[in-house]
């Protein structure tokens, strides 16, 4: 379990070095996670090693919500003043992010040669 970890924690190091050396716009952990894809499938056994810990991670994401929790009532007074922005923005991009997905679903089901609608 530590190995397996450390990996994690490594690629995400690797992601924010390369990412504030070369001063890129994308996040280090998401370079650190493309550049774990990448590898785990470039070797399955990776992958395999990962998979029971990144298992356990993902059966405890809601954890992970606890600091945006506390990030909201630390800030409840700015949301009172910008409420109806915040509020729009998200029901926006919702909106886009559901419609995005819905399309690149479609289009993949498409080049594999699915049932047409």
């Amino acid at each position: 379990m530590i190995p397996a970890l450390a990996i994690i924690l490594v690629f995400q190091l690797i992601g924010e070095v390369a990412t504030r050396s070369l001063g890129l716009l994308l996040p280090g952990p998401v370079l650190g996670l493309l550049l774990l894809v990448l590898s785990c499938s470039l070797r399955p056994a990776l992958a395999e090693m990962l998979r029971p810990v990144v298992t356990g991670i993902l059966g405890h994401l809601s954890l992970f919500f606890v600091p945006a929790g506390v990030g909201v009532v630390a800030h409840l007074g700015q949301f009172r003043s910008d409420g109806l922005a915040v509020a729009l923005a998200l029901t926006v991009s919702t909106a886009l992010a559901i419609a995005a997905g819905a399309l690149v679903f479609r289009a993949v089901v498409k080049r594999m040669g699915g049932p047409e609608e």
